[in-house]
């Protein structure tokens, strides 16, 4: 006889919901009375867990820091080309799990302060993790060192991991954030933060990494913008 599984706490059942609205419709577009509606609970039973909206952010953004760091506690294992590709991806599926953060950020930040301590922490986080991986790949002779040192390019990587999805929607704002681009979201992000790897790919990773973007970076609303076929 098949186990039945215990039912969902109504904590963690408001922030599956919660998530899925946010991701949907953006964060300042949802309310704690629609998060209730969508569960069928009262909005005082919705207050008791969560007494703020803040505070479900809060706890997101804690599940999506809890995603994230053994993904880039994975840095120092990333050895070629092959390897930073699945990496990168692997990083980008885990934003766009949580992100309605990214499409809403500087909105977040601006008023809530507990979420602009731990996103700088993040971004330190991901920044060592970058370096770490351009580290690693020097050491194992798939890239060649930058004249000024790793410290821009892997600020760059950053940047691109974090705004990426903000460029989409900017792209195509009815469409881009919707669960039937997941992959190719992530597929696109991976290819071109690789490719500022390119100036530094040793000659037995150029082939490779040139063949990883032609394959994952043309579709999408960046080549739509650019009249990619």
């Amino acid at each position: 006889m098949a186990t039945r599984k215990a039912p969902r706490r109504t904590a963690e059942r408001i922030l599956v919901s919660s998530l899925a609205l946010f991701n949907r419709f953006g964060e300042p577009g949802v309310s704690t009375n629609a998060i209730a509606a969508d569960l069928g609970i009262s909005p005082g039973n919705l207050y008791y867990h969560y007494p703020a909206k803040d505070d479900l952010v809060n706890a997101l953004f804690l599940q999506y820091e809890q995603a994230l760091l053994p993904v880039l506690d994975a840095a120092d294992a990333v050895t070629n080309v092959e390897d930073a590709w699945f990496y990168l991806h692997s990083l980008f599926e885990a934003n766009w799990q949580y992100r309605f953060v990214f499409r809403n950020l500087n909105e977040l930040l601006s008023r809530n302060r507990r979420l602009e301590e731990r996103a700088r922490g993040l971004m330190a986080a991901l920044t060592q993790g970058m370096n770490t991986l351009l580290a690693t790949m020097q050491r194992h002779d798939s890239l060649t060192a930058p004249p000024l040192g790793w410290d821009t390019v892997s600020t760059s990587m950053v940047v691109m991991l974090v705004y990426w999805l903000s460029y989409e929607y900017v792209l195509d704002p009815r469409k881009a954030l919707e669960e039937d681009n997941a992959e190719s979201a992530a597929l696109r992000s991976a290819s071109h933060v690789l490719g500022l790897l390119a100036p530094y790919a040793a000659a037995g990773q150029q082939a490779h990494l040139r063949r990883l973007i032609d394959a994952y970076g043309p579709a999408g609303p960046l080549a739509a913008a650019a009249g990619v076929a």
